[in-house]
């Protein structure tokens, strides 16, 4: 009877292990994205959860902290053990300030991410930087919460 109970579990772990999906359609346990093909949206994905795809900034500055340093590190070293796309660096700000001097600041601050990821081995001729100033907040509200959430750079996988 015991034997009989044994086979009749295995038998329904090898025809569930038999119905299992590998590869097909992005639906499902992948989050959408607008980047393009799902390979793009795969490396997005690894990019931003297990890595981490952003650095913060301080008001007005466009410098790399200790903090945001560790977090470039982390993706160099992916970024070199992972050829074959491009990538685009996205530079925000929070609402504060004039929309040209926050296109030029986003500017920087991307450009601030480029450099120290090139430092660190990564091929800058895959480093593409845009500003958004403050055109796209991540968070919306005139609070410090929001304007901190807001003054970022973002890593974007772009494509090949």
């Amino acid at each position: 009877m015991k034997n009989k109970y044994l086979s009749l579990f295995f038998a329904g772990i090898l025809l569930i292990s038999g119905c299992e999906t590998i590869g097909g359609s992005s639906s499902g346990s992948t989050p959408g994205y607008e980047y393009g093909d799902s390979k793009q949206a795969n490396l997005q994905a690894y990019l931003q959860n297990e890595i981490g795809d952003r650095v913060y900034f301080e008001t007005d500055k466009h410098n790399i902290s200790s903090a945001s340093a560790f977090t470039l590190e982390s993706q160099a070293n992916w970024l070199k053990s992972t050829p074959g796309f491009q990538l685009l660096i996205e530079g925000h700000c929070d609402e504060r300030g004039t929309r040209e001097y926050n296109l030029a600041l986003g500017e920087r601050r991307g450009n601030a991410v480029k450099e120290f990821l090139a430092s660190l081995g990564v091929d800058p001729g895959r480093l593409t930087v845009i500003s958004y100033g403050k055109e796209r907040p991540a968070a919306e509200g005139s609070t410090s919460e929001a304007w901190s959430e807001n003054r970022r750079a973002v890593l974007v996988v772009s494509g090949n």
